[in-house]
């Protein structure tokens, strides 16, 4: 396996060259990682697959790139002479980064895919759906740079399908809907634009989605192992503990990632505005610039639920996940004032914590 199949081309080689001089001049090679395994990475090279480690400067926040590796990164290493094992030098600039919140009252982010052109937002059509949820997993890629697709799994278990569609695209306006059935393979013509040669979709959804089962159709063979849901509410436990790159047949790559009981969003970078666009969009008709669509007057927000055009919970869901996207941002400044007085002696001495994006992906 090359790391062409894996998505190196002209747009990394120029990244690549355009990297510190001083690394290159190590004899550095040029690398993906394929698999994250706590302690330990799997990285594709020229040469094939190797395991790695991450240098220290790098595991300490000393490098330059001052990023930590995940999933899908395109780094810089160097092989050891065994051939077998390799050091991390550097992480390429990425072209986008998947995160959330990390697990826990910490105010820390956990980075979930790298370099992922389309990143598949996983809902099945069980008692497990929820219109809601998605709308908070759209923020979350519309924030990472990647492409969201929505894909409503299971289509088999559902008796009207189309319904459920229609209901996605009001809440998600132009983002693609599909949905698809595995176990019947239903639908796997509609991805074949997202998962060409090259190209890297990532999967992320809820506990019992249905992700690491439709790893195994795209892919044409099992690679994930899968577990059944619960009958009684249709939720399960994730079976993925790691994150791993998968070459489909079709030539692009897949990456499943653990499941999600609940997602704490990490920051805010006009993802929700872009999620929210129709409430942008009626915003703009508000007779005050700073109408918050509580119970002003000439709000046309407000007046579009009255009338029907606009859902009363999507307006709800959008005003909590704005009270606590400006709660983060409370948070996160009132950290770095914190950190900002603490003595640089103080601070020297310290051992450095484990970046959270390193652990495993947690169940909330």
């Amino acid at each position: 396996m090359s790391v062409n199949q894996y998505g190196w081309n002209q747009g990394w080689i120029q990244k690549w060259n355009e990297t510190d001089s001083t690394y290159l001049d190590k004899r550095l090679v040029p690398g993906r990682i394929i698999g994250d395994f706590g302690s330990k990475f799997r990285v594709l090279t020229e040469d094939g697959e190797k395991w790695g480690e991450v240098a220290g400067k790098l595991r300490h926040g000393l490098s330059s790139s001052g990023e930590y590796p995940a999933i899908g990164d395109w780094v810089a290493l160097a092989v050891l002479d065994a051939g077998d094992h390799t050091i991390i030098h550097q992480v390429l600039p990425r072209s986008s980064v998947i995160s959330r919140q990390a697990a826990g009252n910490a105010r820390a982010e956990q980075i979930i895919a790298a370099n992922v052109d389309t990143l598949f937002l996983v809902s099945a059509l069980n008692d497990d759906y929820n219109v809601r949820r998605m709308e908070r997993y759209l923020i979350m890629a519309w924030n990472s740079g990647a492409t969201p697709v929505i894909l409503l799994t299971k289509a088999d278990l559902c008796s009207d399908p189309a319904s459920r569609i229609i209901e996605m695209e009001r809440a998600a306006p132009g983002v693609a809907v599909h949905a698809v059935s595995s176990v019947h393979n239903i639908g796997r013509e509609s991805l074949e634009p997202y998962i060409g040669s090259g190209l890297t979709v990532a999967l992320t959804g809820s506990s019992g989605c249905g992700k690491s089962t439709l790893v195994n159709w795209l892919c044409g063979k099992t690679v994930q192992q899968t577990q059944e849901v619960r009958e009684g509410d249709s939720r399960g436990r994730h079976t993925t503990t790691h994150r791993e790159l998968f070459v489909m047949p079709s030539g692009g790559i897949i990456v499943d990632t653990p499941g999600m009981r609940e997602l704490q969003l990490w920051t805010d970078e006009g993802g929700l505005s872009t999620a929210f666009g129709d409430l942008t969009e009626l915003a703009v008709e508000c007779r005050y610039s700073n109408c918050r669509h509580e119970h002003e007057e000439g709000c046309a927000v407000l007046e579009a639920v009255r009338t029907g055009a606009l859902e009363e919970k999507r307006l709800m869901n959008y005003r909590k996940t704005q009270r606590e996207l400006q709660y983060q941002s409370v948070k996160e400044a009132k950290a770095k004032r914190k950190n900002s007085s603490v003595p640089s002696k103080a601070a020297s001495s310290s051992r450095p914590r484990r970046n959270s994006w390193h652990l495993e992906l947690e169940e909330l």
